[in-house]
């Protein structure tokens, strides 16, 4: 009898994280659906780290981005970083240095933001996990461990405005016990950018260093 009842307790535990899975899958899915249905996206984000051990932060950083179709603007640690479709150019304040490189998409340094938000489709496991309501806003988290068990990464936590279904914030855990966190700060779709703000004018930039890698 007891091995009866296990069985049927290790079954229900299997069709219950199956369902928890596809559910979680299945909102993903409807934040990137809608994601990609903005003919741009405006993003001011807040970016910390936070040490394993002590549990103090050690760094802290704004960064802004802009979406537009493929093509996009980021500001972010004293650099900016477009990609105008063809080329990505990484411009340096500190150093006053331009890298001008070749879009190669083989290359995961070379990701497109939009796809960054697809990243929770390959190589882990999802659950569907607690809502809070932060500030007013119902904020529905997905949890997302690697399949991969060498991976650095303990866990992800995606969590998503559930009245906008837009990406609210990103927590991800380490195994060493750090973590970083990426919040947005204001969530801004469908503005006029013009394809120019996508474009690297070399002028603006008198006394910097072009250096060509491809």
């Amino acid at each position: 009898m007891k091995k009866i009842v296990l069985l049927l307790l290790t079954c229900t535990t299997v069709i219950t994280y199956g369902q928890s899975s596809q559910r979680a899958k299945n909102y993903l899915d409807e934040v990137n659906k809608k994601i990609a249905g903005y003919t741009s996206i405006s993003i001011d984000f807040h970016y910390s780290q936070i040490d394993g051990k002590s549990g103090d932060v050690n760094q802290e950083t704004e960064g802004h981005i802009d979406l537009k179709e493929n093509l996009y603007r980021l500001s972010f640690m004293d650099m900016t970083r477009i990609f105008d479709g063809k080329k990505i150019y990484t411009i340096s304040e500190e150093d006053q240095e331009v890298t001008v490189s070749k879009y190669d998409p083989n290359k995961i340094d070379n990701a497109l933001p939009l796809q960054f938000l697809a990243f929770y489709k390959t190589g882990f496991d999802l659950q569907w996990d607690i809502a809070q309501n932060i500030k007013g806003r119902e904020i529905q988290y997905i949890k997302l461990i690697p399949t991969d068990k060498k991976s650095g990464i303990k866990e992800v936590l995606v969590g998503v405005d559930h009245a906008t279904k837009q990406i609210y914030n990103k927590i991800q855990v380490n195994k060493n016990g750090s973590k970083s966190i990426l919040t947005v700060k204001s969530f801004k779709t469908n503005q006029s950018l013009s394809k120019n703000h996508f474009t690297f004018t070399s002028a603006d930039y008198p006394n910097y260093y072009i250096n060509n890698i491809d």
